[in-house]
């Protein structure tokens, strides 16, 4: 199972961290940063699956591309905001950490504009 695989990763990662962290803070955080990426780069490969997956669902069912690709960038946001911020706390950095989260869900709500204008035009057609 690729989680155990993961997991490990991290772990290990996790007790690098923590015996480096002791004689040299700076270079604590630059390999916690580096561990969070090869674990998102390893993601990535197994991310495509489900974005093929469910545009070949979207296509079956002929719902509108440019919905599923707001989807799709709405949740490219919410993953980076938030692995963003983590790093940024563990930085010790909570304030850049939270302008980090606030801009993740205003352009998140920026892009929900036209799915909801769009689900208004429904409601007004039906009434």
């Amino acid at each position: 199972m690729e989680i155990i695989k993961i997991v490990a990763f991290a772990l290990v990662s996790l007790l690098i961290v923590l015996v480096v962290k002791n004689e040299r803070g700076d270079i604590a955080l630059f390999l916690s940063l580096i561990a969070g990426i090869m674990i998102f780069i390893f993601m990535v490969s197994k991310l495509t699956i489900v974005i093929n997956f469910l545009q070949s669902l979207s296509n079956k069912a002929n719902i509108d591309v440019i919905y599923l690709d707001t989807v799709f960038k709405v949740l490219g946001i919410a993953y980076l905001s938030s692995f963003c911020s983590e790093i940024c706390k563990d930085a010790g950095e909570g304030s850049i950490a939270a302008k980090v989260e606030f801009a993740g869900k205003i352009l998140i709500l920026t892009l929900a504009i036209p799915i909801l204008m769009a689900v208004m035009r429904s409601i007004l057609k039906i009434m």
